[in-house]
């Protein structure tokens, strides 16, 4: 609905754009209006017409409840034995003792009116968790990790893989397995890790799920030592925390995965080294445009890709029939984002 100023300047702008020479059809069509619309709003004597939608006075419906019942409904709703009850138990509950007031529909309407429409009874109403969403420029910005289970030769036995993994880089900055799974053992990876990584004084956020040994005393308590920022995932939600899931199907569904469990804690931690050793030094990771990890994580990466930018530059100049158009994008984006697309577009410009 368009207000009577923005429609005076309408009308205004038209008739100065006819008095100079333009046809009317055409001046409408250039601020999107009909002509029929135009005629519409004017009046004889200049003045312009306001909608009509905003001044008609309409006749209530004839089924239309009564203030007397809209009192009624609030008093019942409101009564000692409705009032942690919503409408859509209300409404039977009294069908039972043969009183009708109005439908459920009326009873959310009559509440609403009233601001009434709001969370009834003892328990804690909903909550709406937002989910966390950081931004790397840079290695040792951001990092993840997850514990995995690793079976063991002992029905119902498993080993417990410890993983952090830098989400610019991809690289496994710290891993263990051990017998058990708590926070103590999260919190000594930790320290571990942040010393091999010279982290001393260097803001970090370390995301994870809401397992126990994440959110133990210990391991939090070590992370406010060590000045890194904890970041958990929503409840039951493993698509927040794609990097390490990510990385535990890589393991899993390797080549030379053990198909048996394996048979000794020595074992467990042997086979992770040389996973880690070939994940962070010889896999080409197809999200780093085929680079290791490790040569992101060192800086090399920007040398390897404008390399081969410049070989297939030389490859289309040989032979430039070949290509259509232009070569591949060896180009690696300087931004990795976790979690972007649920984040608002003012806020995807703020990198953590």
């Amino acid at each position: 609905m368009i207000n009577v100023p923005d429609r005076l300047l309408c009308i205004s702008l038209i008739r100065e754009a006819v008095q100079s020479g333009c046809r009317l059809e055409k001046a409408c069509e250039e601020l999107g209006l009909s002509l029929r619309t135009f005629q519409r709003w004017g009046r004889d004597d200049g003045a312009v017409r306001a909608d009509g939608r905003t001044t008609t006075e309409r006749r209530p419906p004839c089924n239309k409840l009564s203030e007397a019942e809209r009192q009624q409904i609030l008093e019942v709703a409101n009564s000692a034995e409705f009032a942690s009850l919503p409408p859509s138990q209300i409404v039977p509950s009294l069908a039972d003792r043969g009183v009708y007031l109005a439908s459920e529909s009326s009873f959310y309407r009559v509440l609403h009116s009233a601001s009434q429409q709001h969370h009834r009874g003892r328990a804690r109403q909903p909550s709406t968790r937002v989910v966390t969403s950081h931004c790397a420029t840079e290695p040792n910005q951001v990092w993840s990790w997850d514990i995995t289970w690793l079976p063991a030769a002992i029905k119902g036995k498993y080993y417990y893989w410890y993983m952090m993994l830098d989400v610019f880089s991809r690289k496994i900055v710290g891993h263990e397995v051990q017998e058990a799974e708590s926070a103590e053992l999260a919190a000594l990876l930790m320290r571990r890790a942040s010393l091999a990584e010279g982290l001393a004084g260097r803001p970090l956020v370390l995301h994870s799920d809401n397992g126990s040994a994440m959110k133990g005393a210990t391991m939090l308590a070590t992370l406010e030592n060590l000045g890194v920022m904890a970041s958990f995932s929503r409840p039951r939600v493993s698509n927040d925390n794609p990097y390490a899931e990510a990385l535990f199907r890589t393991c899993k569904y390797r080549p030379d995965y053990p198909r048996k469990a394996f048979a000794s804690l020595e074992e467990a931690r042997a086979w992770t080294q040389q996973f880690v050793r070939w994940y962070n030094h010889e896999h080409k990771h197809s999200g780093l445009k085929f680079v290791t990890p490790a040569q992101r994580h060192s800086g090399v990466a920007t040398a390897v890709l404008a390399q081969r930018e410049v070989l297939y530059a030389q490859a289309k100049a040989r032979n430039p029939q070949r290509w259509s158009r232009s070569t591949r994008n060896w180009e690696l984006k300087d931004e990795v984002w976790l979690n972007p697309e649920r984040m608002p577009p003012v806020e995807l410009k703020q990198c953590a």
